[in-house]
């Protein structure tokens, strides 16, 4: 067990049957997600969000932490309520079982609201977040200090998105998730988001873009509103996304104009990060007609804008702490994922100390708590 206080900066809640039924604009209630008991054809019984009279998420992988230790072949996507672990809607829960995990604080992120950014309905989507963003700033309530929650955002209309920002950031939410890849016609190189990146810098907001979270419509993104159309080829590959978002920002300058911006990647894992920066820093010094005029103002290349501006939380990557002078140790933020089936819980430990063999415990610290701590204002007195 570690003797500083460590944090898991990727960690979910598991959404209550009634978190937006509940918490819904009356003019949209009726549109307002539900949870419904239903059966497989060999008579399983599972629960399921509806959404318009059509199944668009599950319980199952979201609930099934300590599964992967156990028989990895038993994951699956039908799961019922009654068997959520309590500590994934419940705080006094979570800080029982963040303790025998060996976790001290925990940055809280969606399950089933991941999905919902492919929701085409862009009210409803809103909706959707507004009612999600103030359940987890309720949620975090009795333990302010060591539950920090991480708002949805949507950005169809940027500037809705960026008057939302400042919304949950006045209720005490630390970050906001934006879709990993927005409207194909409207990407994060588009001057139409300046006004709320500005916001996000003003208010020292991180912004975090999570596997599973592109909008509608993105091409040959096997993310739909059907989980189970996610194919092994379709899971393994998912990092593109969140390449070619940040790498758009890059090559617009938008870290020229929003140097104070800090924007990260979750869930994607870290090894890619060397590969992809040696490519665009190769891209603006060998091949320029490709950077569309753009020049760094400060004399910095586009791995420097990393090293300033972005991060990335990862769970468990070998190879990535291997790489982890190349990645910056600075920029790295582990999580354990709990309570999904990817999760390490309950042996983030044991994946810890496997993980981190040989590694300066400065670097541990940096990674497991210190990183997250300034990031997202945890105390570690």
């Amino acid at each position: 067990m570690a003797n500083f206080r460590m944090i898991s900066a990727d960690s979910h809640i598991v959404e209550p049957p009634d978190m937006y039924t509940g918490r819904f604009d009356p003019k949209l209630r009726d549109k307002a997600p539900r949870m419904e008991r239903r059966k497989t054809p060999a008579g399983r019984e599972y629960d399921a969000w509806m959404l318009g009279g059509q199944q668009v998420g599950t319980l199952g992988a979201v609930m099934q932490a300590g599964q992967r230790f156990e028989d990895p072949s038993q994951i699956d996507f039908l799961g019922v309520w009654d068997d959520v672990r309590k500590g994934a809607y419940d705080p006094h829960a979570m800080i029982v079982e963040n303790e025998q995990d060996g976790i001290w604080g925990s940055v809280l992120q969606p399950s089933q609201g991941l999905f919902w950014y492919r929701v085409p309905d862009s009210r409803l989507l809103s909706e959707i977040c507004r009612a999600y963003n103030d359940w987890i700033a309720d949620f975090c309530k009795p333990y302010p200090d060591r539950l920090k929650g991480i708002a949805m955002l949507n950005l169809d209309d940027p500037d809705e998105g960026a008057a939302e920002l400042e919304r949950v950031a006045r209720l005490g939410l630390v970050g906001s998730l934006i879709p990993v890849a927005p409207h194909p016609d409207k990407p994060y190189s588009s001057p139409v988001y300046d006004r709320f990146w500005a916001t996000a810098e003003e208010l020292k907001h991180p912004l975090l873009l999570h596997i599973g979270t592109p909008r509608d419509g993105i091409p040959a993104n096997e993310f739909t509103m059907d989980v189970t159309e996610l194919t092994g080829a379709g899971r393994s590959t998912t990092d593109y996304w969140v390449r070619y978002s940040l790498g758009s920002m890059v090559f617009a300058g938008v870290f020229d104009k929003f140097p104070g911006l800090r924007i990260g990647s979750v869930e994607h894992e870290a090894a890619w990060i060397p590969h992809w920066l040696k490519q665009m820093d190769f891209t603006y010094l060998e091949r320029p007609v490709f950077t569309k005029g753009w020049r760094s103002k400060e004399g910095l290349l586009p791995s420097d804008y990393w090293k300033r501006n972005m991060f990335v939380e990862f769970m468990e990557d070998d190879l990535g702490i291997q790489l982890r002078d190349r990645i910056g140790v600075e920029n790295m933020l582990w999580g354990s994922d709990y309570p999904h089936a990817e999760a390490t819980f309950p042996r983030s430990q044991q994946f810890l100390q496997r993980m981190f063999a040989g590694v300066p415990e400065a670097d541990l610290r940096k990674i497991t708590s210190e990183n997250a701590a300034q990031m997202f204002g945890f105390s570690l007195n």
